[in-house]
């Protein structure tokens, strides 16, 4: 009995494994992502991602905020800056790539809430966006201490 209630104790008193450090590891690719630097224009649809993402960490390693002014997409390279403009209403705005996606249906780009928000789609979901590259990222991963 008290044998049991030592390695209860015990056991209770250890650190969780998804705070061991040394355990995460970035996801590094064997392969280079399919880009073409040089087509600096791209139409195609864009859609938006909010509170379930909020607070988790994007491809790029940096903690997601849902009224940043930022965006995910397949292939350019992470921290590219680009001008997105909303085709239906014309307006547009520098956001910057930190996350991969989206995955589904022929989306083109996810942006964040906040960016959705500014460019006038909330209601809609989707919209037509033209997106232009104005800086080529890095496409490094942020490491947090």
């Amino acid at each position: 009995m008290i044998s049991s209630v030592v390695v209860i104790v015990f056991l209770s008193c250890s650190n969780s494994p998804r705070y061991n450090r040394n355990k995460i590891k970035p996801h590094i690719a064997k392969t280079k992502p399919k880009y073409n630097k040089k087509q600096k224009v791209i139409y195609g649809t864009s859609s938006y991602y909010g509170k379930d993402f909020h607070g988790k960490l994007t491809a790029n390693g940096e903690v997601y905020d849902m009224y940043g002014l930022t965006a995910a997409h397949k292939t350019l390279p992470l921290n590219t800056i680009i001008r997105v403009t909303n085709q239906s209403n014309g307006k547009s705005l520098i956001l910057r790539v930190n996350d991969r996606g989206p995955y589904i249906g022929n989306r083109i780009l996810d942006c964040s809430y906040g960016a959705a928000l500014k460019l006038d789609f909330i209601q809609s979901g989707t919209t037509e966006v033209k997106i232009e590259v104005i800086e080529w990222g890095d496409n490094k991963y942020m490491k947090h201490k």
